[in-house]
């Protein structure tokens, strides 16, 4: 089970702010980009017991590609939260809300989970 408090993620977030920021990218793109990446940050230290999840972050040139690595296999599935007053279970919905495209891949270490996205040129 996972450490009760999450892991600092304000590192990645502000490296994450400031690529994007140098590339000239609006700012409410910036503020989508880092929600993203919070909601599969804190997935990946919740659901996937991984005290410290792995961030991979590329741009090239105006597509962003945001990877966060966790240490189990089990692919993430969308929940339908039957509670509308239901804290939680909502993330990934709003991940393939915000973002261009978003998936996760099963590998020999865990999973990597993604989101993309693009801004106009």
């Amino acid at each position: 089970m996972c450490a009760l408090v999450p892991p600092d993620w304000s590192v990645v977030r502000h490296e994450l702010r400031r690529l994007l920021t140098s590339a000239d990218w609006p700012p409410d793109t910036v503020h989508t980009a880092e929600l993203a990446l919070h909601e599969l940050f804190v997935n990946a230290w919740k659901h996937a017991d991984t005290p410290a999840p792995h961030v991979i972050v590329s741009l090239c040139p105006r597509t962003l590609r945001v990877s966060v690595c966790d240490d189990s296999p089990v692919l993430p599935e969308p929940r339908t939260p039957t509670d509308p007053y239901a804290v939680s279970g909502r993330g990934l919905h709003l991940v393939e809300a915000l973002t261009d495209r978003f998936g996760a891949t099963s590998n020999k270490h865990g999973k990597v989970v993604w989101f993309e996205l693009e801004v106009a040129a």
